[in-house]
Parts: structure tokens; C-alpha cells; sequence
């Protein structure tokens, strides 16, 4: 198998006679030219900017000195392919927006962006001259050794050579010595290129391209979009249910009111007796309706808030519910949705499945974190994912990086409890 990296390259027999010298010394030649190039770039700015901002017209400047981070952390990331074929792609989250406005602030509120501009500070200071000093030491000297009798042919007229402009070499022995010495230091010097090389590329990773950091910043983009489907979601139901409360609901409100005055003012009969039947099932359906509407987004939740929302639910279950809740204000929608459905659903297990004479809700936001508990006095032995509704519940919590745990043992008694990450918004968020 290739060898993806340089280390992995020195442990083969044949990195003498590979590419992998070459691409080492070529990486650290190009990180000498990068790196004059980022403290000329840097500094000029910096300067200009300092010295303008006496009459008002440098802060655009200092801000380019301080965003020089991203310019040079792109240029790293693409030499590492020299070295190491590991990806390295770039790790910044998109814009707020459009335009370039948009991408400015993002990026000065970006923490990458400084640790950049830190990484950049340190490349074009210190970093740079360590490369040009190993490319010196390992390359430069022992090929300036090896050159020694073409120095003596050329320069010396076949008599004289001087070896590193240190001391004088007047015969053909000693100079093929000398070279010899030479082409047994660029070997030596090769391994320690490859070194140098392979230590600055996981410097580099570990200030602003690690291992994985591609992976990681998928799988954080994959999390913010299940919050965001979840979101467009709960925003979806809510659109129904003003659809359906404010549409078919109060035209079904109409035809029941409009049966009810034509049950009235026609005679008994068999015409009565119709309307009579059809006032009826105009009703059940209004209540159908009602019902269903609730079900998908009751607006208790929407305008008044979880704490009102628990507190209807309880009022309407089977089996009496015990509330006691500590919540200071509203909490984000996708949370309170969540959360209101997961008490729906165990209230509705508890008058289904537990025998239970008494349920309790108990929920307060703590540190950052929502808890709720839904208990009950049954017979336990309940078991999630056994017709009780609580899998697809447990998926949506965990979307919101939330967790879903249930005790139930036989006998009893059997509490539910939900913990999810949220802020208080203090307003319907």
C-alpha cells in the first residue's frame, strides 16, 4: 500500500529512491516562501494600519491584518498534500447571509479565525526560519560538500577548492573525500528533511487541520440540520393547525350552526329527521376535528407555553395528574413541542397500560437543561418500544441532543424521564 504520509514513508526500504525526499524538502522550501510572504504581508498591513488609524482611515486595515489568519491557514492546508495525503479541507461554517457583509462578521466571530490568525503570527515568526535553518543544515551544506570537485574543475582551475568557504581542498583525493562525505550526509539529511517535514505537517493539523476535522465538521453540520428539519417541522404543524382552526374548523362551525337553525324551522318530518342527523354528525365531526387539531399543534402551546400546555394535558387525562412545574418563562419551540408530546404520550400510556390510580409531572430548567419526569402508582413492567409510542420519541429527543430514559419495574411504580439542552428565551422563541 502507498504510503499516505511521510512518516509512514521513512519506515519503507526504498524512501531513498522514492519522491517522498524530494516532496519533504519541497515542502519545507515552500514553507520558507510562505512564510516571508505572511510576515511581509502581515506586517505591512498591521503598520499601515496603525499608522492611518491616526486619521481615521486604517481600521479596514487592521481588520485585514486580523483576518490574515484565513488566507494563510488555506495556503497550509494546501501544502500539506506534499506530505500528507490525509484531507485537509476547510473547516469554516457558512456565511449568516449573503454579500460581504455577511461573511466579515461571521468570520470575526468565528473562533477559527483567531486561532488562525495565532497560527499565522507564529508561521511567519518563528516557524519559517526553523524550515530555511533545516533546509540549510540538512540540504544545503552536504550538497555544497558533494559539489566540492566540480567547485575544484571550475572555480579552482583543478587546483584549489574551498569546502563551506571554511578551509581549502588542493588535491583530487581529498576533494572526491570530501564529496563522498557530502553524498553520505544527503542521505542522512534526507531522513532529517523528511523529519522536520513530518513534524511541521502535525503542527500544522493540530493548530487548524485535525485528523478528522472534515468528519467532525459533517457530522456537526448533519446535527444542526436535523435541528433545523425538526424546527421546519414543528413550524410546518403549526401552519396546519391555523390552517385547519381557522379554515375547515369555522366552516364546519358554520354548516353545524347553519343545520341547527334549518333543524329548527323546518317541520316534523322526514326532512327534519334528516337535518336532524346531519346537525349531529356536522357535531361529531367538529369534535373530530378539534381533536385533531390538537393532536398536531394545540394552540395552548403556541400562544401560552409549555408550563399551560402540560397543565391542559393533565386536565384532560384519564387518570388524575399531580403537576409540579418550574419552568421560568418559554423555552425554544422544538423543545416545548418535544416535551409536551413526550408528557401526552406517557399520560396516555398511564390510562392505557398501568392500572394506575394516580399520575405526577414533575419538570424544571436547571443549568441549561430541561427535566421532566412522568411517574405513575401502576403495575410497571412497562417497556419502550412495546406499542407505547416512546422509540419515535426517543428518536426526536435525541435529535435535540437530548435523552429519554424509562424505569418501569413489575410492581411498580414506572417514571419517564426527559432531559434536554435549551436556554430560556424568556419569550416564544
Amino acid at each position: 500500500m502507498h504510503p499516505r504520509n511521510v512518516w509512514q514513508a521513512m519506515a519503507r526500504p526504498g524512501f531513498l529512491l522514492s519522491s517522498w525526499p524530494w516532496r519533504s524538502a519541497g515542502y519545507l522550501l515552500t514553507g520558507v516562501a510562505a512564510g516571508l510572504a505572511a510576515l511581509t504581508g502581515i506586517l505591512t498591513t498591521a503598520v499601515l494600519g496603525i499608522a492611518l488609524a491616526l486619521v481615521g482611515v486604517g481600521l479596514p486595515l487592521l481588520v485585514l491584518a486580523a483576518l490574515a489568519g484565513i488566507p494563510v491557514a488555506r495556503v497550509e492546508r494546501r501544502r500539506l498534500r506534499l506530505v500528507d495525503a490525509d484531507p485537509a479541507p476547510d473547516p469554516y461554517r457558512p456565511a449568516g447571509g449573503a454579500g460581504p457583509w455577511a461573511w466579515l462578521t461571521t468570520r470575526l466571530r468565528e473562533q477559527r479565525t483567531w486561532q488562525e490568525l495565532g497560527h499565522a503570527l507564529l508561521f511567519a515568526l518563528l516557524l519559517w526560519p526553523l524550515d530555511a535553518l533545516v533546509l540549510t543544515a540538512a540540504l544545503a551544506v552536504p550538497a555544497s560538500l558533494a559539489a566540492t570537485p566540480l567547485l575544484m574543475a571550475t572555480v579552482g582551475d583543478g587546483t584549489e577548492a574551498k569546502v563551506l568557504k571554511q578551509w581549502t581542498v588542493t588535491t583530487w583525493p581529498a576533494a572526491c573525500g570530501v564529496a563522498l562525505l557530502g553524498l553520505v550526509l544527503l542521505a542522512l539529511g534526507a531522513y532529517v528533511l523528511a523529519a522536520a517535514a513530518g513534524a511541521r505537517a502535525e503542527l500544522t493539523r493540530l493548530l487548524i487541520a485535525p485528523r478528522g476535522g472534515g468528519l467532525d465538521a459533517r457530522v456537526v453540520e448533519l446535527t444542526r440540520s436535523r435541528v433545523r428539519l425538526v424546527d421546519a417541522f414543528e413550524a410546518e404543524r403549526r401552519r396546519i393547525e391555523r390552517d385547519l382552526h381557522d379554515g375547515a374548523q369555522q366552516r364546519l362551525v358554520a354548516l353545524t350552526m347553519t343545520l341547527g337553525l334549518a333543524r329548527l324551522d323546518a317541520p316534523p318530518g322526514p326532512l327534519a329527521d334528516q337535518l336532524a342527523k346531519a346537525h349531529r354528525e356536522a357535531g361529531l365531526a367538529l369534535e373530530e376535528l378539534r381533536e385533531l387539531i390538537h393532536g398536531i399543534h394545540p394552540k395552548v402551546l403556541a400562544d401560552y407555553g409549555l408550563e399551560a400546555a402540560v397543565a391542559d394535558a393533565a386536565d384532560r387525562s384519564a387518570v388524575p395528574v399531580d403537576l409540579e412545574l418550574e419552568l421560568p418563562g418559554r423555552l425554544p419551540r422544538a423543545v416545548e413541542a418535544t416535551a409536551y408530546f413526550v408528557v401526552c404520550e406517557a399520560l396516555a400510556n398511564v390510562a392505557r397500560h398501568s392500572g394506575a390510580s394516580r399520575a405526577r409531572v414533575r419538570g424544571r430548567h436547571r443549568g441549561g437543561r430541561l427535566v421532566l419526569e412522568v411517574g405513575d402508582d401502576g403495575r410497571g413492567g412497562a417497556r419502550a418500544g412495546e406499542g407505547s409510542g416512546l422509540t419515535g420519541l426517543a428518536d426526536r429527543v435525541s435529535v435535540l441532543d437530548g435523552r429519554l430514559s424509562l424505569s418501569s419495574p413489575p410492581g411498580g411504580p414506572t417514571l419517564l424521564r426527559v432531559e434536554m439542552p435549551c436556554e430560556w428565551t424568556g419569550h416564544c422563541a
